[in-house]
């Protein structure tokens, strides 16, 4: 039998990109609470746009959790919410 060398050309950017991606979506599904600046993050919205036409959403305001000045959205909640309101456009 005649020994065989196998060679698997690795595109080292496509697997970082790959493990970048995954490493997020398991960071999101352990997010407990979202802020502004979060939620901006993870939708690509601006923080101005988001409080002009998300945050100020009565559903929005629903689920909205205050301490002082600071504000923060359970993630699950604000994700579902955001989808309803985007596809409403």
């Amino acid at each position: 039998m005649i020994p065989s060398k196998v060679e698997v050309p690795l595109d080292k950017q496509a697997v970082r990109q790959y493990i970048e991606k995954r490493l997020d979506e398991e960071i999101r599904e352990a997010l407990w609470l979202v802020d502004l600046d979060k939620m901006a993050e993870l939708t690509c919205m601006s923080k101005r746009f988001l409080e002009s036409d998300i945050v100020c959403d009565v559903r929005m305001r629903a689920i909205e959790v205050r301490k002082n000045r600071k504000r923060w959205w359970p993630y699950q909640q604000a994700f579902e919410i955001v989808n309803e309101i985007t596809r409403e456009w």
